[in-house]
């Protein structure tokens, strides 16, 4: 078999599978290839598969099969992600249409294992180095001008649901100069906002510097219009990064910080270490230094264990913290977690039930803080175009996107009066000239 000249990389999941996705397209197009156009067949399918629900495995593996072309041909074919670091070898025993699987810890060694896969040859590498990876990357030549940056991966805190600790490793931070070298490219390159991405983005630390450290020295770049970091634990809410929030005019008013549960029984079950009350003076500290900041979380029901009372103090936090945006889900038992084997599961028409009261309250509280904003001026940052001729729509401080009828090019900044509020999106007037890019 040739050496393949074009690739598509497909990722699912979190933000840092979208950066290791960015990442394997930068290499491969060091490395000689060509991202795929449009209804293309490329020579190369990356899966850039997500762990973190349940039968996540079964639909990469459904995935692979769809690849299969209607004349029984099929790409090469590289699973990678957190479901190759959970199967390993048993993906290739499961599917013979896998020819490479790769961990998120070893995919700079992707072109190896190309030509190895050419020459006939399968190959499995979960390694778990991930200090190692970035030194093979290449280096950062374009971006769009919101752009990610990985600067801390794993995890130690081992929340009994959870299994990134066993597909993305142990918990390190990239050193402070490789960070820095990496943000000078992607301004560089048109990145106008870098969100700095971690597992626990604010335990970062390198040569006696913290998350907020670096904060402030990227803030000192003149072409970086905004800074933001997700994702968040709360143990990590130190006070040199709740003070950054109110010193760093760049860093955005936008902070993620999951509880997962209202309930201290529930988050002692979960092993999240924090409880309600501290989770709530965290919420507290930062809103006394920046008044306008959007908090959102992140939440699980139906952990094992959780009663209906559980449940109730879950919908207390929600109106206590009032969160401008919230990710939640189902509980979803995960193999070799503590808690896929605890007793007291809850039923799934239970967790139906919880999950549908639930996003009913958040809804209500994202909806009131994005109608809070109506009448306000702000600043936005244009990334993409609308959906209507004369349409850009940009992200406001609080990552929420707003729609203007403006000729204002992607990557401006652009004044706006914000004149209506929709469930998903905001709109807005310019105030002034734009600012080019």
């Amino acid at each position: 078999m040739t050496l393949p000249q074009t690739f598509r990389i497909k990722s699912f999941g979190c933000q840092m599978n979208a950066y290791d996705g960015e990442r394997m397209a930068e290499l491969l197009g060091a490395d000689g290839m060509r991202s795929a156009g449009d209804g293309e067949d490329a020579d190369l399918v990356v899966l850039n598969t997500c762990h973190i629900r349940e039968k996540a495995a079964e639909k990469a593996y459904s995935d692979v099969g769809r690849l299969r072309r209607e004349d029984g041909s099929k790409p090469l074919i590289a699973l990678a992600g957190c479901v190759a670091q959970a199967e390993g070898e048993e993906a290739r025993a499961r599917s013979k249409m896998i020819d490479m699987v790769v961990g998120p810890q070893a995919y700079h060694r992707l072109p190896q294992m190309i030509a190895e896969a050419a020459a006939g040859r399968a190959s499995v590498d979960t390694d778990m180095p991930a200090a190692a990876k970035f030194d093979f990357l290449p280096a950062r030549r374009r971006s769009g001008v919101s752009a990610f940056l990985s600067v801390q991966e794993g995890c130690d805190k081992f929340c009994t649901y959870c299994v990134v600790p066993y597909t993305r490793g142990a918990e390190i931070s990239r050193p402070f100069a490789d960070i820095v070298r990496e943000a000078e490219e992607l301004v560089a390159g048109g990145a106008r906002e870098i969100t700095l991405l971690g597992q626990n983005v604010n335990a970062w630390e390198s040569d006696g510097r913290d998350l907020a450290a670096l904060i402030r020295h990227l803030a000192d770049f003149a072409e970086l219009e905004r800074i933001r970091y997700t994702t968040s634990h709360p143990v990590n809410m130190g006070e040199g990064l709740i003070t950054a929030h109110a010193a760093v005019d760049k860093l955005m008013p936008y902070l993620h910080l999951p509880v997962q549960s209202g309930s201290d029984p529930i988050l002692r079950a979960m092993n999240r270490t924090h409880t309600v009350d501290s989770y709530l003076r965290t919420i507290e500290r930062v809103r006394a230094v920046r008044p306008d900041i959007a908090i959102s979380g992140d939440f699980i029901v139906g952990f094992p264990g959780e009663t209906d009372e559980d449940f109730e103090r879950t919908l207390n936090i929600v109106d206590a913290v009032r969160y401008a945006a919230a990710f939640s889900f189902k509980y979803s038992p995960r193999p070799g977690t503590p808690a896929a084997t605890m007793e007291d599961q809850v039923p799934q028409p239970v967790m139906d039930q919880r999950l549908a009261r639930l996003q009913a309250r958040l809804a209500e509280h994202s909806t009131a803080f994005n109608r809070g904003t109506v009448g306000k001026t702000t600043r936005i940052l244009i990334d993409r175009r609308g959906r209507k001729p004369g349409q850009m729509i940009g992200k406001s401080p609080w990552l929420q996107s707003v729609v203007v009828e403006t000729a204002a090019p992607i990557g401006s900044m652009l004044n706006v009066k914000i004149t209506g509020a929709g469930p998903n999106s905001l709109f807005g007037a310019p105030l002034v000239r734009a600012e080019a890019a």
